[in-house]
């Protein structure tokens, strides 16, 4: 059976007003679809730029050379890579990157340059390490086998292999003295000290007593004019008569571990006072000076002309100090406790270094000896820092990094940590 089929029924034409009201209609849908493809093109456009320019500068910091070395370059990539490699490898705490930045960042560009130059003496030598060695030391240490480490483990075993070359042209024997030191603070200590040593006959047993300086002190052992403690020291060593001992050599350069305070409290206000102060290199100079005060000598510019502290650009003036404030007890149990206005005695202390001393030398025995460990140590080293620093004078060396650039890269130091 068939279907019926429906009939059909005209839909009646549009009237030309319905025609010009569609017409509109349209228009308006083109130009608001047309404004928001405009619209979002300039937005993806606009964001797109600033990605664009984002990773353009990024891309562009990353390969931006912040260190030369003789012609070869170092990118702020390879500068990140070993900044967070050595201070991972040397052991330096987190807190220290993130509280001294600039200076963790300046020591890595510095290690950064010497490893350069150490590679390129090491090179004008035929001095090399093979990769099979690095490979060795890596897994030795643990570290992780990328670029920066392998610079770190190529540095150290270069530096092992110039120690051995310097230390292959070294005679076994050479000239060289035995000989005991010490340095004393002033010319009355030392006519004292060589008074109780001729007594005693024993220089060591003395240094307790009397040195000032416990880095130099005591029984050297055999020891080559190149490597004595100072030029003053081997002049004494290689001129005076085995067993005697050499008098008092002043050396204004020698550092000593004492210091004499004369304090003068000129206000005290709650658990504060107010001072002038001035620290001497001896007691001798301290009572000298105190004796210029009694006699009428003004405080400030005595401590102006004569004393060892940072004061002296200020007359000696310290203003609202409180206990500690000093780091020394000794200081701190005079000038809270002394007279107002009343000059103290010289206050020794042993937590300050001052400059400018007497030497001692005895020398035990002088001649051809053999190189002591020590003393073989001791020329290698010496032989390697010259040779180092003719190398670095003759070098061109560029550090580009900035206050901005080194923060930039603590900063992506950090992000990775």
């Amino acid at each position: 059976m068939s279907k019926k089929q429906k009939k059909a029924i005209p839909k009646p034409a549009p009237t030309k007003r319905q025609l010009s009201k569609w017409q509109r209609q349209m228009k308006i849908r083109r130009i608001v679809i047309i404004a928001a493809v405009v619209f979002l093109a300039g937005i993806l456009s606009w964001v797109g730029y600033g990605y664009y320019q984002d990773y353009k500068a990024r891309a562009g910091a990353w390969r931006e050379v912040v260190i030369e070395v003789n012609g070869v370059d170092f990118t702020m990539e390879y500068y990140v890579k070993m900044f967070d490699a050595y201070t991972k490898a040397t052991g330096v705490e987190l807190e220290l990157i993130q509280n001294m930045g600039d200076y963790v960042a300046d020591m890595v560009a510095k290690y950064i340059i010497e490893a350069e130059l150490l590679r390129q003496g090491a090179n004008n030598l035929s001095i090399e390490v093979a990769p099979e060695e690095i490979d060795a030391r890596l897994r030795e240490t643990g570290w992780p086998d990328n670029e920066a480490y392998r610079e770190i483990v190529r540095s150290a075993l270069l530096l092992e292999k110039l120690e051995e070359h310097f230390s292959s042209g070294l005679n076994a024997t050479m000239e060289q003295a035995h000989v005991q030191v010490m340095l004393v603070e002033s010319q009355e200590v030392a006519d004292e000290a060589i008074a109780k040593i001729e007594v005693s006959d024993n220089f060591t047993a003395l240094v307790e007593e009397f040195s000032c300086n416990p880095a130099i002190e005591g029984d050297l052992g055999w020891l080559p004019r190149e490597i004595m403690p100072s030029t003053l020291i081997a002049d004494a060593a290689f001129n005076i008569t085995p067993g005697e001992i050499s008098e008092p050599i002043y050396d204004e350069t020698a550092t000593k571990n004492v210091g004499y305070w004369l304090i003068k409290v000129t206000d005290k206000h709650d658990e504060e006072i107010d001072a002038l102060v001035m620290l001497l290199g001896s007691e001798t100079e301290a009572e000298r000076v105190k004796a210029q005060l009694a006699s009428g000598g003004n405080f400030s510019a005595l401590a102006m002309n004569y004393s060892q502290h940072e004061s002296k650009i200020k007359g000696g003036e310290l203003a609202g100090l409180k206990q500690g404030d000093m780091g020394s007890t000794a200081f701190d149990q005079v000038a809270f406790n002394i007279t107002p206005n009343v000059v103290s005695e010289p206050v020794k202390d042993e937590s300050v270094q001052t400059t400018g001393g007497y030497w001692l030398v005895k020398v035990i025995e002088r001649g051809e000896h053999e190189l002591t460990p020590n003393g073989r140590e001791g020329l290698v080293g010496k032989h390697m820092n010259d040779w180092f620093g003719e190398l670095k004078e003759n070098s061109t060396i560029e550090n580009l990094l900035n206050k901005e650039k080194k923060a930039w890269a603590v900063d992506k130091v950090l992000e990775g940590r």
